[in-house]
């Protein structure tokens, strides 16, 4: 969601029309030359005129900017991930090729490469993993899309969904519809396939073993994915989505397969070396949300700089997009809100009326007062959906609720109003409870149970399961005392 200053919208991440030239073109830039003084750069420094993989990567890269939240910085992570490139590189069989590898400032899970070397990890996916060899066996996989130019490919796989994604866009004319479309199923790079995955992890792990890491890493961490997608499943917020996962089946024959490319090298490690390194350089780092974006906690979600808050109804699942907060559920219906600056003057009545809304009813429009709120609402019908508009005036600023529903869903009307009707201020009590998570490493004492340990947690409404995942354990299994572990507190 959108930061604001108190009286009024100032957009980040773009803002609301993502403003991608302003974006700044910043991140670990990292070759076999790499070293713990010198990790950064301009990416824009690195562009080579004459290769078109490199300017393919530098045009998508603010886009990837604008869309992830930016780029998170963490020196002591940043340098641990320009360490690991370093060593996977000088093993690779493109020595000469340069990454850029940038941390982006979001809890979903996921990591991606770009034409050109440009490869990105989520702080999500980094709080997931749990050693550096986790870590390196995700980028090294990455790399190996690069190398073997997958990522080329998949851009062209692409084309076919952005002609869609026009012809979407040219119908309902940037309408309501198309903004409710876009945000209940972001845009999303075109998977690879099956042979392109397996083909990335066999390099991968090869990769991983002769740079010196554990090579069992690729399968241990496949495992732990499979397990949070298995917890996410059943509804418990935390980490964010699993965009990776969507896009890097951990099926067990995956696991399988790496396993039997890692014992090439030997046995696994009994305890994975750079545990406590790695341990150490995410003590702290940012879990979930951030302050700026608010808070998405369960069914609700909340704004201190905002001062606002609303919930969703139970059974559906509410994420907080880079420029929205979008509730998909009950059945097919979404909803997304965001917000927009009031033109001087305008009542909402006529803002309704200005030309942003497609199809609009206007003899539905009605005018009123909701929660002390100024408010007006609207119905708007467009290429087989009905649509559900409420707006809510602060100050000089207007807050959008678009509900959509297939033609004649009767469900439309209710669920719109379970959500609008719960939009309100924060009290104080709430404002000054709303802090954001971050991950601290303890140690584990001789008398610490499962239960001592993810009852300090303050992530979500199953801590024990998210604990368990978080570190790698599996059901039921206790670490041993004297062992660093995470929590997720404020």
């Amino acid at each position: 969601m959108v930061q604001m200053q108190f009286d009024r919208i100032r957009p980040v991440r773009g803002g609301m029309a993502l403003l991608l030239g302003a974006a700044v073109l910043q991140g670990c830039v990292l070759s076999n030359a790499v070293n713990d003084k010198d990790t950064k750069s301009q990416v824009s420094s690195w562009i080579r005129p004459d290769d078109a993989q490199d300017q393919l990567g530098a045009r998508e890269h603010p886009i990837v900017l604008a869309k992830y939240g930016g780029e998170y910085r963490n020196a002591e992570v940043e340098k641990l991930l320009a360490l690991i490139v370093g060593r996977l590189v000088a093993v690779s069989d493109d020595k000469a090729r340069t990454y850029k590898v940038t941390i982006l400032n979001t809890p979903k899970i996921n990591a991606f490469a770009l034409p050109g070397g440009y490869l990105y990890i989520t702080r999500g996916l980094l709080a997931l993993a749990n050693d550096s060899s986790e870590i390196a066996a995700v980028i090294a996989h990455e790399m190996a899309h690069v190398s073997s130019q997958h990522s080329i490919l998949r851009r062209e796989k692409e084309r076919s969904v952005e002609v869609g994604n026009e012809v979407v866009s040219g119908v309902l004319d940037n309408s309501v519809a198309g903004r409710v479309a876009m945000a209940a199923n972001q845009l999303k790079l075109a998977e690879f396939s099956k042979d392109q995955e397996l083909q990335a992890d066999s390099i991968g792990i090869r990769m991983l073993g002769n740079a010196g890491f554990d090579p069992f890493a690729a399968a241990r961490f496949l495992e732990t994915m499979q397990a949070y997608q298995s917890m996410s499943s059943r509804g418990n917020d935390g980490l964010g989505d699993y965009s990776f996962m969507s896009s890097h089946p951990a099926t067990p024959r995956r696991v399988q397969l790496a396993r039997q490319h890692a014992r090439f090298f030997g046995a696994p490690e009994t305890v994975p070396a750079g545990r406590e390194r790695y341990l150490a350089g995410i003590d702290g780092m940012l879990f979930g949300d951030s302050v700026e974006e608010g808070f998405v906690r369960g069914n609700r979600f909340a704004h201190a700089g905002l001062g606002i808050t609303f919930s969703a109804p139970q059974g559906a699942k509410m994420e907080n997009q880079s420029t929205a907060v979008v509730v998909n559920g009950p059945g097919e219906i979404a909803t997304r809100f965001d917000a927009a600056v009031l033109p001087r003057g305008q009542s909402l009545e006529k803002y309704l009326t200005s030309g942003w809304i497609n199809g609009l009813e206007e003899g539905s429009i009605q005018s009123g007062t909701l929660n002390g709120f100024p408010s007006a609402s609207a119905k708007a019908t467009a290429d087989q959906w009905d649509f559900m508009i409420r707006v809510f005036q602060i100050g000089g600023d207007v807050y959008r609720f678009i509900t959509a529903a297939p033609a004649g869903d009767p469900a439309l009307e209710g669920a719109s109003n379970a959500v609008t009707t719960s939009f309100r201020y924060l009290n104080d009590r709430e404002r000054a409870e709303l802090r954001p998570l971050t991950i601290h490493v303890v140690t584990v004492a001789e008398d610490d149970t499962l239960g001592k340990l993810s009852g300090r947690m303050k992530a979500g409404s199953n801590n024990l399961a998210l604990f368990q995942v978080l570190n790698g354990l599996k059901p039921g299994e206790m670490p041993q005392p004297g062992t660093k572990v995470k929590i997720v507190t404020d």
